[in-house]
């Protein structure tokens, strides 16, 4: 650890005994548990929102957060002699949760509904900002990457010598693309009818690297994305990171829709929201965004696979669609 660090550290009541680097912080051992020092850019509202609402999860039950430290001073972040700020927090030694693992994957759904059922608990103040931590529509999202993909397509529709991937994007672009209009005008149809699911906080960058897996707990980190959103997003994002690395397994996939019901059941508007999510194609969109702002005239032949592999796993991806949507 260089000298600015420590001299950070010591702005804080507890002896670091070793530090290492660790997820562009540094991890330490104190006297008085394991701290990750970090540079922060936010406002100081937004760490007094978050230790706020992390506070009211350890008041509840989900002790394992990583919840702020204040300084000497009383406060969230510190101030280095080479005028950066810092913040330091709670940290832990569990490892992250093996998406490969049927049984780690069905504990952290399990954890993702505890913690939704929770912060449906919490109420919003006023003095936390509303505009600042109400997320953009899922529709508008899904309306702009539209418009990447369309003009990605009208990119390589133009291009003379199409590669193997501009090929594979031909090929196959009406299939995922009409896949991801209709869940564009799926999601605004129910905004439009006044049939979007309640708002409530919502973790906002919920994977395999934010729930932790230890022999007794299951902590979850990182919550500097947390907003006010549709919950079933954050069940969204860590489900298909899981089904995509089992072929959209069928079998696994209502096993983990159902482990996260039995603590917090969701509704029918819910369940369609949720449908209308796992139907854009999000890995499609991520290929072809990749190579829209890449060097065009070399992609990796490993794309060109991940293409193939998606249209492979159609099948099975479809039959997971139509037993949400039920």
């Amino acid at each position: 650890m260089n000298d600015r660090n420590t001299e950070v550290l010591e702005q804080y009541e507890m002896e670091v005994s070793s530090a290492r680097r660790g997820r562009g912080a540094w991890i330490c051992e104190t006297d008085r548990g394991l701290k990750l020092l970090r540079e922060y850019k936010g406002t100081k509202k937004r760490l007094e929102f978050e230790e706020e609402v992390l506070n009211v999860l350890k008041d509840e039950g989900l002790t394992q957060v990583d919840q702020y430290v204040r300084n000497r001073e009383g406060e969230l972040q510190s101030v280095g002699q080479d005028g950066l700020r810092y913040i330091v927090k709670d940290w832990f030694s569990e490892r992250e949760c093996d998406v490969r693992d049927e049984a780690e994957i069905l504990r952290a759904v399990a954890q993702i509904a505890r913690l939704h059922r929770i912060l449906r608990g919490v109420k919003v103040r006023e003095e936390w900002n509303l505009g600042s931590i109400l997320a953009e529509p899922m529709e508008e999202e899904m309306k702009r990457h539209n418009r990447e993909l369309r003009r990605a397509r009208s990119f390589i529709s133009a291009r003379r010598g199409k590669s193997d991937f501009e090929l594979c994007v031909i090929g196959n672009f009406s299939l995922f693309f009409d896949q991801a209009l209709e869940a564009q005008r799926g999601l605004e149809r129910m905004a439009r009818e006044g049939r979007e699911p309640e708002h409530y906080l919502c973790h906002g960058e919920l994977n395999q690297h934010h729930i932790l897996m230890g022999d007794q707990d299951t902590p979850i980190i990182e919550f500097n994305r947390m907003h006010l959103g549709v919950q079933a997003a954050d069940l969204y994002h860590f489900i298909r990171k899981a089904m995509e690395k089992h072929s959209w397994n069928l079998e696994l996939g209502m096993k983990m829709l159902e482990a996260y019901d039995r603590i917090l059941p969701m509704g029918e508007t819910e369940r369609e929201y949720l449908y209308y999510l796992f139907l854009y194609p999000e890995k499609y969109w991520k290929q072809i965004n990749f190579y829209f702002n890449a060097n065009k005239a070399w992609i990796p032949a490993r794309n060109v696979e991940k293409l193939k592999n998606l249209e492979q796993q159609q099948e099975d991806r479809n039959r997971f669609l139509s037993r949400i949507r039920g």
